[in-house]
């Protein structure tokens, strides 16, 4: 079976953008999703050192990058979207990624359960580091909360999320989401339908460049 590796963070504006197309391009292809939640700070902060990204972003580009564009993927989608940036978009990212991963090791499915989280984020702006919101998240899709939780406080989950994060930076990723097809690396939900043709037919070109 052909696998779509995913690496996203739970929080992240354009995997909540992509999330529902993903799904779809790999029914149709019949591809696996493979879940790599990422703590997306550090592989950002991996990429631009100091004095960091945001030393590049001027208030015209912030509001073109995080507001505009996201607003017009929503509609071009065909999906709902705040007004603005969530409340809570600062707060700790890591209880959200863990829990997915804790669901891995459990052996569910979460794609349901991510779509979930960027969903209330992004949608109803919801606090993704509350316990008592994933828990209520986990539980409208039948599943286990206290399972989940108990689970991301592991060691094994937290080993796991720290390995995505170093892979992540050691495969060049350098934003969420970005997804891999037989070792291609595609960067933005905006590239999902090269994702679906690199399922059919894989591009010539080689990644990573030399």
């Amino acid at each position: 079976m052909a696998e779509i590796e995913y690496f996203y963070s739970a929080h992240s504006a354009y995997a909540y953008l992509g999330s529902a197309k993903l799904t779809e391009v790999a029914a149709t292809a019949g591809a696996k999703i493979v879940h790599k939640p990422m703590d997306l700070r550090r592989v950002i902060a991996a990429v631009y050192p100091p004095p960091g990204i945001n030393a590049f972003r001027s208030p015209e580009r912030t509001s073109y990058f995080f507001r505009h564009e996201i607003e017009r993927w929503a509609e071009w989608r065909g999906i709902e979207v705040m007004t603005g940036r969530p409340t809570h978009h600062d707060n700790d990212i890591a209880l959200p990624n863990c829990v997915l991963i804790a669901g891995i090791e459990a052996g569910i499915d979460i794609g349901p359960l991510a779509h979930a989280m960027l969903e209330a984020h992004w949608r109803d702006d919801a606090d993704l580091a509350d316990p008592a919101t994933l828990a209520g998240l986990a539980s409208n899709l039948g599943l286990d909360p206290n399972l989940l939780a108990e689970g991301a406080a592991k060691t094994s989950v937290r080993e796991t999320y720290e390995a995505n994060t170093h892979e992540a930076i050691e495969r060049s990723v350098f934003g969420s989401p970005t997804y891999f097809v037989g070792g291609d690396m595609f960067y933005g939900q905006d590239h999902l339908e090269m994702v679906a043709r690199a399922l059919e037919t894989p591009f010539a070109a080689p990644w990573p460049r030399s």
